[in-house]
């Protein structure tokens, strides 16, 4: 096994603040690369024709470390992820990889396919907050509150919450999102009045590709006359797009995972959804550990047709996309949930990682899908052109399901607030718990707080301290960052040219297996900087790779250069690439597969 020796992830480029998030926003989504691709092949000299990009989302490098080599108890001691153990054996394992701070799925995907942070992509989280745009024309679907008189252009910005999920479909109780009849899910299930909007450009709605500020892969892959495709899990992960117009991805899929678990025709076991107990209009794919299945198989069943030279849906002929990839849900289901209706709970047994008979069979599926996808690879004779990367956009925490600890949610439990509850006076009325109709704060296992004047950033702080002190800590607080400790991370908060309007005034992270949630159906959540929460597994995988090991610490971010170079293209074609320097995977070395198809 080769241990590599510790390269740096990054360089801090300290551009200045209005080049990092006003700039970069208008600059367009293609970049430039060095070589042009060509879908009949040949376009370089590193054999590598298609990337397919997976994140198993939750499936930490514990987990794949469990799987491929077995543990007592679990499956007779037997590997219970063959097909993902194959892999690693031509393969680069990366143990210690750190997915994106804070690690929540937005800025975990974007992470992924951007090479950056939230410091140069401006993407915190799903639900965030943003001073320099105004609300939606309408409320969204889960109730960010907008009317057509809430943006007045060329005036001052309101501020408002922003919501990148299910909230801005047209109907996010429909697996298609609402989309018109015969369209099974993608932009054209997007609400352009659900969206924020503009007031410096007319009031005009940001969608989700020009929410983010800078390019990605599939931008590049795309300008480089390369095809490209994506699936996950709502219609407003679309993100991936990049900056344009929102046709980088010439096939995206999304399959709306919110919405109520229905028949699934073309999906084996799933005509009617296996779990019944969980399919009533309060439900959706998430509440059961059956009915997930069932989901993620639609999105396996994209790439398997997209691998076979179809479109998503296998009614047209396509080329097999030079960069495309899904998420998976299995895992993270497996990980948190607690399904009283069919007394079965998730997540582990312990803190080494072992998992309980519902979190295993999660595992087993994704394992068993991403072989199915291997299968097809070599069925059509492209193994060797094809480079394959596992990773995660999040990990899940704690590990130690034991330790997971809610608001309130067991017998003398010490923690009974959260943070944006203490400070909910100081707070815009959109963020605020006391908004009885509103999507509320951004709190999940940390708390991401926006003052209405950031100019009480001191005062909020202070009572923080004094309401949840270390010998009576209702809050559950680990740390506390403002001012100069967010600095540290992030672009300061404010507004241009002084600062970020994105950037949280305060970000609190609380002990491990604190969330900020009175759910009993959860037993583990994401969103915070803790190691169970941001270490993932990563792997890159060929047929013509040695296996190697990876010690020194990466990041998920230095996927998206390590996928161009791979295809031959240009790393500093992405903007956070020359923003933030973020690297190729150290032992990746693109020369390393020289065959041709």
């Amino acid at each position: 096994m080769l241990k590599e020796q510790k390269l740096p992830t990054k360089w801090t480029v300290r551009n200045a603040a209005a080049a990092l998030f006003v700039a970069a926003a208008i600059v367009p989504g293609t970049g430039t690369s060095a070589k042009n691709l060509d879908n009949n092949g040949h376009h370089n000299g590193n054999g590598i024709q298609h990337v397919l990009l997976i994140s198993i989302d939750g499936m930490h490098a514990l987990d794949f470390i469990n799987c491929a080599q077995g543990i007592s108890g679990v499956n007779g001691g037997a590997p219970y992820c063959p097909n993902l153990a194959a892999l690693a054996a031509t393969g680069i394992d990366y143990l210690d990889t750190s997915t994106s701070k804070p690690s929540d799925s937005f800025p975990g995907l974007m992470a992924l396919v951007t090479g950056g942070s939230p410091h140069s992509v401006g993407a915190f989280y799903d639900v965030a907050y943003d001073r320099s745009l105004d609300p939606p024309a309408t409320t969204t679907g889960n109730g960010v509150a907008g009317a057509p008189d809430l943006c007045s252009p060329s005036t001052p910005p309101t501020g408002t919450t922003t919501e990148f999920d299910e909230g801005i479909d047209i109907n996010k109780l429909a697996l298609n999102g609402g989309a018109p009849a015969g369209v099974d899910g993608g932009i054209a299930s997007i609400d352009p009045n659900k969206l924020e909007r503009d007031p410096a450009h007319g009031c005009a709605p940001i969608y989700p590709w020009n929410f983010v500020r800078t390019n990605t892969i599939f931008g590049v892959v795309h300008g480089a006359g390369g095809y490209t495709a994506w699936s996950d899990k709502h219609p407003s992960y679309s993100s991936v797009s990049g900056p344009g117009n929102g046709t980088n991805i010439d096939d995206y899929y999304s399959p709306e995972i919110n919405s109520i678990p229905v028949a699934l025709p073309t999906v084996p076991g799933c005509n009617p959804p296996p779990d019944q107990t969980a399919v009533a209009a309060s439900n959706a794919w998430t509440d059961s550990f059956q009915n997930i299945k069932c989901y993620d198989s639609l999105k396996v069943m994209a790439i398997v047709n997209e691998i076979n030279g179809l479109t998503h849906d296998g009614k047209k002929p396509a080329p097999t996309p030079n960069l495309f990839g899904m998420n998976f849900q299995v895992v993270s289901v497996g990980q948190k949930l607690i399904e009283k209706s069919v007394s079965t709970t998730g997540g582990y047994l312990d803190g080494h990682g072992t998992p309980t008979a519902a979190l295993l069979g999660e595992i087993e599926f994704a394992d068993a899908a991403i072989g199915k996808m291997a299968n097809a690879i070599k069925a059509r004779g492209l193994a060797e052109s094809t480079l394959i990367i596992i990773s995660a956009k999040l990990g899940q925490s704690p590990i130690d399901s034991s330790r997971y600890l809610g608001i309130a949610t067991i017998p003398n439990d010490p923690v009974t607030t959260s943070p944006a509850t203490i400070l909910q006076t100081l707070l815009p009325f959109s963020e605020s718990p006391a908004n009885p109709n509103g999507i509320g704060p951004t709190e999940d296992d940390i708390s991401l707080i926006w003052l209405a004047d950031s100019g009480k950033t001191g005062n909020a702080v202070s009572m923080l301290e004094s309401q949840s002190p270390a010998t009576g800590n209702i809050a559950g607080i680990g740390e506390i960052f403002a001012g100069p400790a967010v600095g540290q991370l992030f672009n300061l908060p404010g507004l241009p040219p002084q600062g970020d309007p994105r950037t949280p005034d305060i970000i609190v992270t609380p002990n491990i297996g604190v969330t900020y949630s009175g759910s009993s159906k959860k037993l583990a959540e994401h969103g915070g900087f803790s190691h169970d929460d941001t270490n993932v597994m990563m792997l890159l995988s060929n047929p013509n790779f040695q296996q190697q090991t990876v010690t020194s610490p990466v990041e998920t971010a230095q996927i998206a250069p390590t996928i161009l170079a791979a295809l031959g293209l240009d790393p500093g074609a992405l903007q956070s690439v020359q923003q933030e320097g973020t690297q190729v995977l150290p032992g990746f070395q693109p020369s390393q597969n020289n065959s041709q198809d």
